[in-house]
């Protein structure tokens, strides 16, 4: 008896599907994301930092573009700040290294005193902490949007305060934003272990790219 084709007698149905079930899946989100979502059409809408611009401490212009597809780290300071502020910088400066030649990880932070943070002021700071020319950004600008900033897009306090010993307060979290503008992890800029929890989890999202 003779012994039908197996290959033609598979169904064009069954095909396709095997064929499916071979394109690699897209990576799952190795970290969680942070703030509200929806969904729509199908389709999860997560929150995402908004449109902003602000300027660096060479005078160059940093936009919400300028995140865009890379993984960025975010805080909120001032170059007054005598309290948790030094720290927080001197932890950033191992962020900095640990991707010192990954043009894909950029740091942003951001002055809530951006009346006396003047780019001058800044530049002299980012020298302090050896921060890299595009790749870690010291930012200044319009003291509103930089509160609204903190607030809506990195969902963080940021705000002139009177009754605080410096004038201001301002969160001590570093913030792990993703290729998308997708908040990713939020950690204490003080504490070492974790802001080594950072440097592993930038790694661990460099996976999902």
């Amino acid at each position: 008896m003779k012994l039908r084709n197996l290959k033609n007698s598979v169904p064009l149905s069954l095909s396709i599907l095997l064929l499916l079930s071979c394109k690699p899946k897209e990576p799952a989100l190795l970290l969680p994301v942070y703030g509200e979502k929806k969904e729509v059409a199908g389709d999860t809408i997560y929150h995402t930092i908004g449109d902003f611009k602000l300027t660096n401490q060479y005078g160059e212009t940093v936009n919400r573009s300028t995140m865009n597809g890379k993984i960025c780290v975010s805080n909120f300071f001032f170059a007054t700040c005598k309290s948790i502020c030094p720290e927080m910088s001197t932890n950033l400066t191992d962020v900095q290294k640990a991707f010192e030649k990954d043009d894909s990880v950029l740091i942003l932070s951001h002055s809530v005193n951006p009346l006396h943070d003047t780019v001058e002021v800044l530049l002299s700071y980012a020298t302090q902490y050896e921060a890299q020319k595009n790749k870690w950004h010291l930012l200044t600008g319009e003291k509103k949007e930089i509160y609204d900033l903190a607030k809506t897009s990195y969902l963080v306090n940021a705000f002139e305060d009177d009754g605080s010993p410096e004038g201001f307060l301002h969160s001590e979290f570093l913030l792990l934003v993703d290729p998308k503008g997708r908040i990713r992890g939020m950690y204490d800029g003080t504490d070492k272990a974790q802001v080594q929890k950072l440097i592993e989890d930038i790694r661990l999202l460099k996976k999902e790219k």
